[in-house]
Parts: structure tokens; sequence; C-alpha cells
């Protein structure tokens, strides 16, 4: 039997568990910015016609993610199209995946005939049968966040084996120092991008494969036209062109990020942080999320380690309630 994959935002499956309307929650379940950008309105021939990828899209892609050009840049329908297709195309072998990390890797490698394994991220070198590695950079949901001459020096170990090194940048549009994105002309290395969390724009259902044109070619092949909606297109390349709005959202991420943290060590917390989600591991952790949940508030549980994963409140009023449901959370449970 397949289990199903949990992930955040199930907000309806928690109004029907604890009997609270749907609107009455404060979803913090996610690493979704909450201050989505503000899409500028949508052309009439966005609707009418069908995507063209002569738009220049890929292009705008790559010079915002740095990547080497719009060759090495293939637009898909949010990176999880290409999460399922990617292993199909990898020859078989040893995957080696973190064991807590975003769930749809391990699944989609073994449903193509990988071996899936437990990958030690804090190991300096790679395990001698792993033949192609899974890295989210940073970590969803423990933040954790390895330097780029880390992952290029596994992805060189795995290129002498013909294997292929996956790192999902997600997360990275807040802290992009780190990323890898340019090194993308090298053979054996995809990185996955998303404008969903930083952009606040998950709703659109669009992603990035950046790797060596011949991968892309296949994937392409694979996942069929017109992947990425003509209404996602201008949405996303709007987005892309605003430095100033990134800039300005960089900044006010990290505070809000940093006022997160704080609060959370008030209660004595040991808390790992991106700026658009806190993490902590905590024994107290299933009690802390029912407790919340009780009083309206949807955080992400996972079970082993038991832990909870915050997302940022949108508005002063969101904070103060979050402020108030988790003091009460932490004398009652």
């Amino acid at each position: 039997m397949t289990r199903t994959i949990q992930h955040g935002g199930n907000l309806h499956e928690a109004a029907r568990r604890y009997d609270i309307p749907y609107d009455a929650w404060l979803d913090l379940s996610t690493g979704i910015n909450p201050h989505g950008y503000p899409v500028p309105p949508v052309p009439a021939d966005a609707w009418r016609r069908l995507p063209d990828s002569g738009d220049g899209f890929a292009e705008r892609a790559a010079r915002y993610y740095g990547a080497p050009d719009a060759a090495h840049v293939l637009p898909v329908a949010g990176s999880q199209a290409a999460i399922r297709a990617l292993p199909q195309l990898l020859r078989q072998g040893t995957v080696g995946i973190a064991p807590l990390t975003y769930g749809e890797y391990a699944p989609a490698f073994a449903r193509a005939g990988h071996r899936v394994t437990t990958l030690d991220v804090t190991c300096s070198t790679l395990p001698d049968d792993i033949t192609h590695a899974v890295i989210v950079n940073p970590n969803n949901p423990t933040a954790d966040h390895l330097h780029a001459a880390t992952l290029l020096q596994w992805h060189a170990t795995l290129s002498q084996r013909g294997g292929t090194l996956i790192v999902d940048e997600a997360f990275a549009d807040a802290m992009p120092a780190e990323s890898i994105a340019a090194q993308t002309h090298r053979d054996g290395l995809v990185v996955l991008r998303s404008p969903g969390k930083f952009f606040g724009l998950a709703g659109v259902r669009a992603g990035f494969v950046l790797a060596c044109p011949r991968l892309l070619a296949s994937l392409d092949e694979m996942l069929g036209a017109w992947t990425v909606s003509g209404p996602a297109r201008h949405a996303v390349s709007a987005a892309f062109a605003d430095t100033a709005w990134q800039s300005a959202m960089r900044a006010q991420l990290a505070q809000e990020s940093a006022r997160l943290v704080a609060l959370l060590r008030t209660y004595g917390f040991i808390v790992h942080s991106t700026p658009l989600f806190a993490w902590i591991a905590d024994a107290r952790a299933a009690q802390l999320h029912e407790a919340l949940a009780r009083q309206g508030v949807w955080t992400r549980f996972f079970a082993d380690p038991a832990s909870v994963r915050f997302g940022l409140p949108a508005a002063e009023s969101e904070w103060a309630r979050f402020e108030t449901c988790l003091r009460h959370a932490m004398t009652t449970s």
C-alpha cells in the first residue's frame, strides 16, 4: 500500500480534525513567504495564447538564478514535476537521502527502481556505495545548510562514479550566497529552484531545473509541452525583475526570522532556522503541536525525531495571536 506523503498547508484536514472553521486558523505549517509578491495584472494574451518557449522565460530565470545561460534552465510545473521524473532518467543505483528532509524524493527514486539509503549529511565524505545523492539546501525542515565547497566536492566524487548530485534549493532565494546554480554546466549536477517559497507564489506551480542541456532535453521530452502556464510565466517574470522588492524582502525576512527564533528560545527550545521557517526537535513537540492546534494554530509536526516546524506569521495581529497561543500551550501542556 502506498504511503500518503504529508505536507504543510493541509488546513482543511486540520479544520475537520479539530472542528474549527477553516477561516479561523492561523496557518504556520508551511515555509512559504506570507508576504507574497504583488503580481501585476495579467495581460489578456497570457490567458488566450499557448505558452511560448521563445518568450525569454528561461533567459530571465538564468539571469535571476545565476545559471550559465538559458540552455541550462528548464521551466517546469513546479519542482515536484522534476522530482517525479528525474529518477527515471538516471542510471540505476543507490541514492543517498537525508533521513529527515522533503518527503517526495525517496518514494520517487524507489518507484524508479533505485535503492534508497540514508545519507548522513554531517559526514565529510560520501559512502562508497552511493551512486546518486539528494541534498535539500537549506534542508526542509531541519534548516541544515551545506557550503558550496562541500557540495562541489561531493559532486566530483559522484561524477567519478557516473552518478548525479541533485541539490534542491527551494529555500535558497532568501540566502543566495551559497547557491551552486552557477555550477550547473557540470555534468551530473542538477539544481532545482522554485519561486514558490521566497516570492510566496506557490500557487502558480512553476519551478526550474538547472542542469546540462543533454539531461534537460531528455526531461523536457518526458514532461511534454506547455508545462508552465502563461499567467504563471507572467507572475514569475515580474517577480524576477523586481530587484528592489527582493532586496527589501530579504531584509524583512531576516528580521522576522530572528523574532521567531527569539520567541521560541524564551521557552527553552533549541531552534534551527532559515529566513522562512524555524524548527525545533524537542520531547515536548507532540504536545506543543496538539496544544496549538486546539487553539486554531496549525504547525507541521514530525514524528522522528519529534519536532515541529513553524512558518512566519503574516501580520502583527498574527504575531500577537501566536505569542498568546504559544504561551498558553506552554503553560497547559
